[in-house]
């Protein structure tokens, strides 16, 4: 008998047992990384046979994300099963938790994975999010624009991330609704009003079984060309009431979708002429973030130990940055990693590469972090 068979949703795993990680990308590998540290095997379910995640793991399964008889076999190898990124199909969650805990839910999975779905949840919470209206036709997007205004932003609800699956419709120029809709192909989408934001922060923070919650501090992120290029600790600027709002609306949102493990809350800071920036919400990531890769060097627990801890029914870790220096995180992106040689020679600075074999424009290939005084 496995300790998955008799395993509750409460029972914390012991050291030796084996997590299961849906998803072989950079994030897996971290995670693996640090389940390792604590004395667990991994098990990586992906459908591709070059996944980073494979080189740091005991075990593999490769296997279509719909391939129900492979899911159920690989859960009902292990002790409890995690994930590493949101679009798996409802039906492969299903067979998953079947097996063996799922963590986090079946549910929060479902609600994050439809922008529309999300906003909803969002603002049934009494959060802000932008106003937003669904689109499924031509004559949907006229009105959607008519009561939200330009400029706006049309988005698939399903599959998008890193700038894909987006438009931007601008205030000036003509309008051809079924011409813009064309460009998705009939998936069905969303319509966002534009925020006029001044940065972007995100929350990184973590809920364990026992309801337990332990946040990062918010931190500012720069994209470019859509793409995270850079994440920065402590934000600039920020002011303690918008920090603590940010805060609690992430507490929220964990425990209103019963969340275990890591999660991140993307937020706009939007100006106010009569005091500190309020705090927009963008959207939820039911997994380790991208914007929380500064904690592995830079806070006492990293986002990858704490989302093994929370996972496997184990207290929560410090989130506290370490020594309270500063920490700046930059994604090597495409050819950006290929200037490896130059970063292991540079004094403080921490490399981290995923072993992904072809450096294609916009593919994350590594990152660089920094810890600086905090001045």
């Amino acid at each position: 008998m496995t300790v998955s068979s008799i395993l509750t949703s409460s029972t914390p795993l012991r050291p030796g047992s084996t997590l299961g990680i849906v998803g072989g990308g950079q994030l897996g590998r971290m995670i693996a990384l640090a389940a390792a540290n604590y004395g667990l095997k991994v098990h990586v379910f992906a459908p591709e046979a070059d996944s980073p995640a494979f080189d740091v793991s005991a075990a593999r399964t490769i296997a279509a994300y719909d391939d129900v008889a492979a899911l159920t076999r690989f859960a009902a190898s292990v002790d409890v099963v995690t994930y590493e990124f949101e679009n798996i199909p409802a039906a492969a969650a299903e067979a998953l938790a079947a097996k063996a805990p799922l963590h986090p839910n079946a549910s929060a999975l479902a609600t994050t994975q439809d922008r529309l779905t999300e906003k909803t949840f969002i603002t049934g919470l009494g959060i802000e999010t932008a106003p937003f209206r669904a689109v499924d036709t031509a004559e949907d997007l006229t009105r959607a624009l008519a009561e939200i205004g330009r400029p706006a932003v049309l988005k698939t609800r399903r599959f998008g991330y890193d700038g894909k699956g987006q438009r931007m419709i601008r205030a000036e120029g003509d309008l051809d609704a079924a011409a813009i809709l064309a460009e998705f192909g009939g998936a069905p989408c969303i319509l966002e009003g534009f925020v006029p934001f001044e940065a972007e922060v995100s929350v990184v923070a973590a809920r364990g079984i026992d309801g337990s919650f332990a946040a990062y501090e918010p931190c500012a992120n720069e994209h470019r060309n859509h793409i995270l290029a850079v994440t920065r600790v402590p934000a600039p600027g920020l002011a303690p009431q918008t920090e603590a709002a940010a805060l609690g609306m992430a507490r929220r949102i964990a425990e209103a979708l019963d969340y275990v493990g890591v999660l991140a809350v993307e937020m706009f800071l939007v100006p106010q002429a009569d005091g500190p920036a309020r705090v927009v919400v963008n959207e939820i990531a039911p997994r380790v973030h991208n914007s929380g890769h500064w904690t592995i060097e830079g806070a006492v627990t990293s986002q990858f130990a704490q989302h093994v801890r929370a996972v496997s029914g184990w207290p929560l870790g410090g989130t506290a940055r370490t020594g309270g220096l500063a920490v700046t995180m930059h994604n090597l992106i495409g050819a950006e990693a290929d200037d490896w040689s130059r970063l292991l020679a540079e004094g403080g600075a921490h490399l981290h590469l995923y072993g992904k074999g072809e450096a294609r424009p916009g593919r994350k290939m590594g990152h660089v972090t920094r810890l600086l005084p905090n001045v």
